[in-house]
C-alpha cells in the first residue's frame, strides 16, 4: 500500500474516506523523500553543461527515464517527459499531422481514429484536428465499454495515420485488448497510441510486446507528483512525429522546455515503487473492491455495475442507484469522497459521455 505523505494522513483522516483515486492520487511518502533534495541543495538545471551541479541534474534526470521505462517495458531513450498525460496524448495525436500533410488539396484526408469513451484530452484534440482538416472518427463500445474490433478493421481498412484507445477507462475502469488493437492497425499500416494514463502502474504494460507506438501516462495518476507526465514513443512513430510546441530542442527535439528536475524524479520514483508493488496492490484493490459491491449489493438489491467485471482495473467500481439522485448523495455523504464522473468534466450539466456510450440507462443515477 503506497506509504502517505509525513504529515498528509492526519490530513486525510480529518477529511475522510478517499475513493475517487481515478481523480488523482495522494502522493506517496517514499516519492516525497525522493523528490525534496532537488527542491534544496541538489537543485539545477538538467541541459547545462560544464559543471558539476549540471551533471548531477542530468543524471538524475536519466535515472527517471530509465525507471519509466522499466515499468513500461520501453528504452528510456523512447520515454519524453511533458507535463503529463494531457500535453503527451496532445503530442502523440497533432504530431503526427504536419500541416502541410492537412491541408494538402489532391490528397487522400488523412484519418484519426478513436474511441467513443476516450478522456477529453484525446476527444478534444481530434475536434481540434477535425477543424484542421482531418477525419476523426469515433470508434464505438458495446454495454460493458469494450471497443469493437470488427468496426476498428472495418474502418483501418480505409486508411488512417493513428488509432487512439485509451488501455484503461477513467469511469468504468474498462481494460482494452491492446495487443488486438496494435496488431490490427499495424496490419493496416496505421500507429498505434494508447492513453495509459488510468492503466500505468495498476496493470502490467509491455509496450513492445504489446505492439504499441505511442503511450501517454501521468505521474499522479500513480502516486506521483502532479505537473509530470511522459509519452512513450517507439522510434518508428518517433521518424515521424513533429513537436507541437517550441522552443531550446530539449526532449530530442520533440518537447522543449527545462524539464522539472524534482518532478522527473519523483515520476521515475513512483514507476519504480509501482514495479515492485503492482501486483500485491491489485490483488488488495481487487479484495476490497469485491467486498463493498456484495455489502452495496445486499442492501441495495436493484444495484446495477456498469461495466465488465472481468475486464476491469482492480481499484474500480462504477454503479448505476436507481431512485437516488447521485449528487445529493455525495454531498450527504459529506467525509467520504466518491464521484460521479470523470473530474475534467466537473461542472458539466451533461450527463457522462462514458455511459451515453456504453448505453448505461441515464435515468438511473450512477457513482
Amino acid at each position: 500500500m503506497p506509504d502517505l505523505v509525513q504529515g498528509a494522513p492526519s490530513a486525510v483522516l480529518e477529511q475522510g474516506v478517499f475513493l475517487d483515486h481515478h481523480a488523482t492520487t495522494p502522493l506517496d511518502g517514499r516519492v516525497l523523500e525522493a523528490m525534496l533534495p532537488y527542491y534544496g541543495a541538489q537543485f539545477g538545471n538538467p541541459h547545462s553543461i560544464g559543471y558539476a551541479r549540471a551533471e548531477m541534474s542530468r543524471v538524475a534526470v536519466e535515472k527517471a527515464r530509465w525507471q519509466v521505462a522499466q515499468l513500461i517495458g520501453a528504452e528510456p531513450e523512447d520515454i519524453i517527459f511533458t507535463a503529463g498525460a494531457t500535453e503527451a496524448c496532445n503530442l502523440a495525436l497533432r504530431g503526427l499531422f504536419e500541416p502541410r500533410e492537412k491541408a494538402a488539396k489532391g490528397r487522400p484526408v488523412p484519418r484519426l481514429l478513436y474511441s467513443a469513451i476516450e478522456h477529453s484530452c484525446v476527444r478534444e484534440t481530434a475536434h481540434a484536428l477535425q477543424a484542421e482538416g482531418v477525419k476523426a472518427l469515433e470508434l464505438p463500445v458495446d454495454a460493458d465499454g469494450l471497443i469493437d474490433l470488427d468496426v476498428v478493421e472495418d474502418r483501418l481498412a480505409c486508411g488512417a495515420i493513428v488509432t487512439s484507445v485509451m488501455a484503461a477507462n477513467n469511469e468504468v475502469g474498462t481494460l482494452q485488448p491492446l495487443s488486438d488493437l496494435a496488431a490490427l492497425c499495424h496490419l493496416h499500416g496505421c500507429f498505434f497510441h494508447t492513453d495509459a494514463a488510468q492503466a500505468v502502474g495498476k496493470v502490467p504494460l509491455d509496450v513492445r510486446a504489446t505492439g504499441i507506438d505511442l503511450l501517454s501516462l501521468s505521474g499522479h495518476k500513480l502516486y506521483g507528483p502532479q505537473g509530470i507526465g511522459a509519452l512513450y514513443c517507439s522510434a518508428g512513430a518517433r521518424r515521424r512525429l513533429r513537436p507541437v510546441i517550441f522552443g531550446g530542442g530539449q526532449e530530442r527535439g520533440l518537447r522543449p522546455g527545462t524539464l522539472p528536475l524534482a518532478l522527473c524524479v519523483g515520476l521515475g520514483e513512483a514507476c519504480r515503487i509501482a514495479a515492485q508493488e503492482m501486483a500485491a496492490e491489485a490483488r488488495r484493490l481487487g479484495h476490497l473492491r469485491d467486498a463493498l459491491l456484495k455489502r452495496l449489493r445486499h442492501a441495495i438489491p436493484e444495484l446495477t455495475v456498469n461495466g465488465t467485471l472481468d475486464q476491469r482495473l482492480p481499484g474500480n467500481l462504477n454503479v448505476s442507484l436507481p431512485g437516488v439522485e447521485a449528487d445529493a448523495l455525495v454531498l450527504a455523504l459529506g467525509d467520504v469522497a466518491i464521484s460521479t464522473g470523470s473530474a475534467c468534466a466537473s461542472g458539466a450539466l451533461a450527463p457522462s459521455h462514458v455511459l451515453r456510450c456504453a448505453l448505461v440507462d441515464l435515468r438511473e443515477n450512477v457513482l
